[in-house]
């Protein structure tokens, strides 16, 4: 990769991925290609003090207007929605203004759908800063806020104008923060191929080596997009992203609702191990490949501890998941590394072995 920068330009509404060796000129072209009458930047309140700094001297960000929510995805709500409205509101927004979301997914989440509203939508580009806002949440499309104690309910699709993906973000990380991203990777990895799978499997995440773990985000962020060219709307094979989702997002509500915290990619991880262990009972999965998988996200994300009391509840959770039709649930298998079958149903039974699979080990 050149000391500049690479940039992916995908058809879906012209969004652009671009993959940056030198921040300063990446975000400098990236908010000129979007000419604009008042420039809006939104942060949380993690981001502000350690990613803000690194761009806060930017010639292109003279003048513009600062808006900060609370972190963590607790507060990815219909409240933090209506503040970032109202500073819009106040700062004299119009349809010709610009946001630019610098932030993890919770940001780049809300900031999209508060830009993708305002005035009927005004253009957002995406900074993310967090492993799993750069190979997941800032790209594609997907716009939302958590509603009613369940993830992501309300939201639009609509594209950023443009992400700009850039691995010294990264070093601002806590481990746990780079397993949640990663935990994206390797679903990604699934979904492609079994060298870039195996490749995952190996790669040492206890020293990080930043420029290979760029070229990862890299293949990584070309699967998803691959994957969102050909279904912008999920009305097809884009449900294969959601491999691991079903009962992770069902994980993450059980977790809201108890008062337990659980990162998104901790959440997918141990949604993975379900939905592989369908696949395997259901489609074929190869065992060998099943273990190995399961074996690396057990000794790398733990263990989520459920009682056999909370089934119903994580079965009635899954009911609500958004690509379910008339109340059957709808999953996301594999028949092998890059064998993709979506649509796939299971009986509440089978669902229940499942979870006792996975309570169990």
């Amino acid at each position: 990769m050149p000391n500049n920068f690479v940039i992916f330009v995908e058809d879906m509404d012209i969004q652009k991925i671009i993959m940056s060796r030198d921040l300063q000129r990446s975000v400098t072209d990236a908010v000129a290609a979007c000419p604009h009458d008042r420039l809006f930047v939104l942060t949380d309140s993690t981001t502000l003090s350690l990613c803000w700094p690194m761009v806060s001297g930017f010639a292109c960000f003279a003048g513009a207007k600062m808006m900060t929510i609370e972190a963590t995805d607790d507060h990815k709500t219909l409240d933090s929605l209506a503040h970032v409205w109202s500073e819009l509101q106040q700062g004299g927004a119009t349809r010709h203004s610009l946001m630019v979301n610098l932030g993890g997914g919770m940001v780049t989440d809300l900031g999209g759908f508060a830009a993708s509203t305002f005035k009927r939508g005004i253009p957002y580009i995406n900074i993310p800063t967090t492993l799993l806002a750069q190979v997941d949440a800032s790209v594609g499309g997907k716009t939302g806020i958590n509603f009613g104690g369940l993830k992501n309910e309300i939201g639009v699709f609509n594209c950023a104008h443009s992400v700009v993906l850039d691995a010294e973000f990264l070093r601002t990380l806590d481990f746990a923060n780079i397993l949640s991203g990663y935990a994206e990777m390797l679903k990604h990895g699934l979904l492609s191929d079994a060298t870039h799978w195996a490749e995952l499997l190996t790669f040492d995440l206890e020293q990080i080596d930043y420029p290979r773990l760029t070229e990862l985000v890299a293949t990584s962020v070309a699967v998803k997009e691959r994957v969102v060219t050909e279904d912008p709307l999920e009305r097809g094979v884009r449900k294969a992203l959601n491999l691991g989702h079903t009962v992770g997002h069902a994980f993450e509500s059980l977790a809201m609702r108890d008062g337990r915290t659980v990162l998104h990619g901790y959440a997918v991880a141990w949604g993975l191990v379900c939905e592989l262990y369908l696949s395997t009972v259901k489609v074929g999965f190869p065992r060998d490949k099943f273990y190995q998988t399961v074996r690396f996200i057990r000794e790398h994300y733990g263990d989520f501890y459920i009682d056999c009391k909370q089934y119903d509840d994580l079965y009635a959770l899954m009911q609500h998941d958004k690509k379910n039709t008339a109340g059957v649930i709808n999953f996301t298998l594999l028949g092998d590394i890059g064998d993709i079958r979506i649509d796939q149903t299971a009986t509440k039974e089978e669902i229940l072995e499942m979870l006792d699979f996975f309570r169990e080990g």
